[in-house]
């Protein structure tokens, strides 16, 4: 039978689609909490995951993934405050929207929007993940750490800090990574003489850290802030006016996202803003931006759902993660030892094809969970944070503590999240360090591995075509902005 009609037949079990519901679910709650968002988490439900079958693992943390991407416009619109930063371009007309009294209007819009941009990305994703694998079969380890220091030289242009504090936190979440035994020389690194260092520090404990505990000790600072909140009677589908002025938003913020998500270490926040530009730009009326544009809605959301799919490409096909929820994910397939890359789509291409089904379905379902159910999902901003962080706090300690349960993970996780913490407080994106702690690990082993192929003659990797690309284009990402910005000045003063 072929791959994809296999996967599609997973879908078949009763048990899984009723654990995708509630993983949908429970994302458009995660996605609608202003502070959550579909990293935190996915990384709080990380740990929870490990006890399942790998197809039901992984999709709940794609549903995760796509559900509180969406939510995030819930509250963008009716308290002007982005449940994710992905829905924060969303504010800008969303909320203008909500004030005229137009705030199921405006909730409909987003939700289509979001649901035709995930579909189409996912069906992108099917398309584009094989022919990738495919063109990356012929890989040997040369080319796979010439394409993982690629996929690090990216951390420069992810997270909100400047590139050099980014390339920083990668940095320190490469060093993380080899920490322990190393294995191919059986040689002790940083352990300092503590046998549970010995293994190296797992993800999932760093993970929860600097993604939830720290996301808490950010929001511990904001517990006074008062929020206005609009009053919202229904979300009702948009008008056939509606339809006929933003459907090549959508569509063009869709391409948009898709391609951003591909491009490893971008996500769903810079898909987000460049697909409202883009509707601003393109559009007839710009002067009604910031004031209400149904296209500004569209624009942003189309894109931000579009991205998920996308993001999704270079982690199975290559094991780059495509984003900072992507790179939870990632985390999530080496932990059940599933190692992406093109001999999944050779291998587990059932398993393959089921999480793309398995990520159709959730955008279809939180369609009909947008238009039903936005109202009831709305009450939750009411929650207050003096109680809604305390029990984000419970959730990581419990999470961190079942993986082995070991209380040496507890300590990982909490000495993370203050690092966390830290790191924010002072201008370093923790996202980067999350991807470097994951690609570090890669890097290493290929690199090893490459020096046993080559004979330890690492010069000859430059021999090899493929190696060769992808190392210029690490130079390239690195170097090349500052080349261009200094040639751009010296001829600004020529002229």
């Amino acid at each position: 039978m072929d791959p994809m009609l296999q996967g599609l037949m997973a879908l078949a079990d009763p048990s899984l689609l009723i654990l995708l519901v509630i993983a949908t679910l429970g994302g458009v709650v995660i996605g609608a909490l202003p502070g959550l968002n579909a990293t935190t988490g996915a990384a709080l439900l990380l740990p929870f995951t490990l006890t399942m079958e790998a197809i039901p693992a992984i999709a709940v943390l794609t549903a995760i993934y796509c559900a509180a991407t969406f939510a995030g416009a819930i509250t963008a619109i009716l308290i002007n405050t982005p449940g994710t930063s992905a829905s924060a371009t969303t504010c800008l007309d969303g909320y203008p929207l909500a004030k005229r009294g137009e705030a199921g209007r405006a909730l409909g819009l987003a939700v289509i929007s979001s649901t035709v941009g995930g579909v189409l990305s996912v069906m992108c994703l099917m398309l584009a993940a094989p022919l990738l694998a495919r063109a990356a079969y012929q890989f040997s380890p040369p080319e796979y750490f010439a394409l993982t220091l690629f996929g690090l030289s990216m951390l420069a242009t992810i997270g909100d800090g400047s590139p050099i504090k980014n390339l920083i936190a990668g940095a320190l979440g490469v060093f993380l990574a080899v920490v322990g035994v190393d294995n191919l020389t059986t040689v002790e690194r940083f352990t300092f003489g503590s046998h549970e260092l010995y293994d190296g520090i797992g993800f999932v404990p760093v993970m929860i850290g600097i993604f939830g505990i720290s996301e808490l000790l950010v929001q511990s600072n904001a517990l006074d802030t008062i929020r206005e909140r609009v009053v919202m009677k229904a979300v009702k589908l948009p008008s056939k006016a509606d339809y006929k002025k933003v459907w090549k938003t959508i569509l063009r913020s869709t391409g948009i996202g898709t391609f951003i998500g591909i491009l490893p270490a971008e996500g769903a926040t810079v898909a987000s803003m460049i697909g409202y530009n883009e509707a601003r730009r393109w559009s007839k009326t710009p002067e009604e931006f910031g004031h209400g544009a149904i296209e500004g809605i569209a624009g942003s959301e189309a894109a931000n759902n579009a991205a998920t799919g996308g993001a999704m490409v270079p982690t199975l096909a290559l094991g780059i993660p495509g984003s900072a929820t992507a790179a939870v994910i990632l985390a999530g397939l080496m932990v059940h030892g599933i190692r992406p890359g093109p001999t999944m789509f050779t291998e587990q291409a059932n398993f393959a094809y089921a999480i793309f089904w398995s990520m159709m379905f959730v955008n279809v379902l939180f369609l009909f969970i947008g238009l039903y159910g936005a109202k009831l999902f709305a009450r939750i901003t009411l929650v207050p944070t003096q109680i809604l962080w305390p029990c984000v706090f419970i959730f990581s300690v419990v999470g961190a503590y079942a993986l082995e349960q070991s209380m040496f993970d507890v300590w990982v996780a909490i000495a993370s999240g203050v690092l966390g913490y830290f790191m924010r407080r002072y201008g370093f994106s923790v996202v980067p360090l999350a991807i470097g702690l994951i690609l570090g690990g890669m890097l290493e082993q290929r690199f090893g591995q490459s020096m046993v192929m080559l004979d330890e003659k690492w010069w000859l990797m430059v021999t090899r075509p493929l190696t060769l690309f992808f190392l210029i284009l690490t130079v390239l990402a690195l170097f090349g902005p500052s080349i261009w910005k200094r040639i751009f000045n010296q001829g600004s003063q020529r002229i």
